[in-house]
């Protein structure tokens, strides 16, 4: 099979992924901008924490480890008609538990509110609690929006599902300058349940087409739905640990001054930028493509997939750490430096950056793996590795607090060194399960990058500086000019450096970019 489609779609795939993820700024600037970084907004981030995790456990668990790999099974061997006996049954009961979770979420707020902040008291719990009870139903139109992107996804339909995220993002942009002035923070609440829902909606419609095949039924004694079921648990066990260093590093980060769980959360979104569109976007674009092969049992061709998918996200994922720790300051003043949010607020956020980018590459390369091992219909191997995850993020996490002076930064320190191991430790596992992984250029690919972001990253750093010298950086036109000019000659010399140490991702990128102009050219 040749890789050129699948790099057209990723193109598009990352576009689409930008556009929402820019809007993703927008919506965390006006958040800033409107309430700044204080207790009201640290009770807006601790409020997701719990509906996140109904969200990451059927859409990251019950989803790609469990019914994406079964369902495209069927319809790679041309058993639509099973495929949708099975789905149809997915598909109710998953509704069944999602009406059932959220009022129970509901209800037990209050019991609930502790586990996310337990150092949260007086107004600040009362309106976390109101918060928490206002987004479980957002949680709820977003995990049934996760469905249908997974259905779609498995009949290879890519781009109009990376939408729904965009109307959800603009949502909550509306719900915070439009009703935050008038009613506050949980205007964006009220805006999160909008988007939420509209980006519901706009997948509901992609689905009609098939909308024959689905039945009204639940059939347990299905092969298909046992198989589901049977990857499933260890995949939602593996998820829940992974939520619960989230869990500890908030409650920690509860007990330390005021605004550090939002200095915490927007370096992580600005962490997650690169991540978003790169790493996912490949991800969720090969992932249907490897669970096919493996189903068929083309084990060369899954091999190359994987391969091509990992050295792509490493190069483009080392540059963009090294691009963070050199700018990371400048960015966060252009982006959030407004309103409420102050120089202070501005180092604060740095500070937190400055301990996230190094575990960029390790989350991004682990997107990926995670999914290999899906693919591969092998849910217990995340179990392994998200148990030794939670020991190690805690463990970190408490000595950076109690024996450093690094305080928040430890805890960011702790989550970047844990994906290391992860990713780390995901390797070896795969290696040693299929002999070989094309580990000699991956390893190439990674010494490259690494020397040619090393390269780019002091020179961007420099000259960052010096245009902070003579630009006036009170002015939206100064900081832009800040970051976007070392930006752009920093990905010059990074490209350049990479043409001159032959690196073959260079045309992988060729083919995305290709792959681009020849969709416009078609929309013509």
């Amino acid at each position: 099979m040749s890789t050129k489609p699948l790099a057209r779609t990723a193109a598009s795939m990352m576009l689409l992924i930008l556009i929402s993820r820019l809007l993703g700024f927008v919506r965390l600037r006006a958040a800033t901008e409107v309430f700044g970084r204080t207790w009201h907004t640290d009770a807006f981030n601790a409020a997701f924490v719990i509906p996140d995790l109904m969200y990451f456990l059927l859409v990251g668990g019950a989803l790609s480890s469990a019914f994406i790999p079964v369902f495209t099974g069927y319809l790679a061997k041309g058993q639509e008609e099973e495929g949708w006996i099975v789905a149809s049954s997915f598909v109710n009961i998953t509704f069944l538990a999602l009406v059932a979770f959220s009022l129970l979420g509901i209800a037990f707020s209050p019991e609930l509110a502790p586990l996310v902040a337990y150092k949260f008291t007086g107004q600040q719990r009362e309106l976390l609690i109101y918060l928490m009870q206002i987004m479980f139903p957002a949680v709820f139109f977003t995990a049934l929006s996760g469905l249908a992107v997974g259905i779609l996804n498995s009949y290879q339909y890519f781009i109009v599902p990376v939408i729904g995220p965009i109307l959800y993002n603009i949502g909550i942009i509306l719900g915070a300058y439009m009703l935050g002035p008038r009613i506050g923070i949980v205007g964006m609440a009220i805006g999160t349940v909008v988007g939420a829902l509209a980006n519901f909606a706009l997948q509901l419609i992609q689905l009609r087409r098939w909308r024959s095949h689905y039945r009204f039924s639940i059939d347990w004694r299905h092969p298909g739905m046992r198989r589901i079921l049977n990857l499933m648990v260890p995949a939602v066990i593996s998820l829940s640990i992974a939520q619960v260093n989230l869990i500890i590093s908030q409650n920690l980060a509860s007990g330390l001054a005021k605004g550090t769980i939002t200095a915490l959360g927007l370096a992580n979104r600005l962490m997650q930028f690169p991540l978003g569109i790169f790493a996912m976007g490949i991800s969720q674009v090969i992932f249907p493509t490897m669970t096919r092969q493996a189903a068929m049992g083309e084990w060369g061709t899954f091999r190359n997939t994987f391969s091509r998918g990992l050295r792509s996200i490493f190069f483009i994922t080392i540059p963009s750490a090294a691009g963070l720790l050199a700018l990371g300051e400048p960015i966060i003043r252009l982006l959030f430096e407004a309103g409420e949010f102050g120089p202070a607020d501005t180092a604060a956020t740095a500070y937190a950056l400055f301990f996230f980018a190094p575990g960029l590459v390790a989350l991004s390369g682990t997107q990926l793996l995670t999914r290999i091992y899906y693919s591969l219909q092998d849910t217990r191997t995340p179990v392994k590795v998200g148990l030794q995850a939670v020991t190690i993020n805690t463990l970190l996490s408490l000595t950076f607090l109690r024996f450093t002076e690094l305080g928040y930064g430890g805890l960011a320190l702790a989550y970047s060194i844990t994906n290391i191991v992860n990713m780390t430790s995901y390797i070896l596992r795969l290696r040693k399960r299929m002999g070989t992984i094309d580990g000699t250029r991956i390893l190439t690919t990674i010494a490259k990058a690494t020397a040619a972001s090393v390269a780019m990253g002091l020179a961007v750093y420099r000259l960052s500086g010096l245009i902070g010298q003579q630009a006036n950086l009170a002015t939206m036109r100064g900081r832009a000019i800040q970051v976007v000019i070392p930006m752009v000659i920093g990905a010059l010399i990074y490209f350049l450096l990479a043409l001159i140490l032959r690196m073959e991702e260079v045309k992988v990128l060729g083919e995305m970019v290709k792959g681009g102009r020849h969709r416009k050219e078609e929309r013509r």
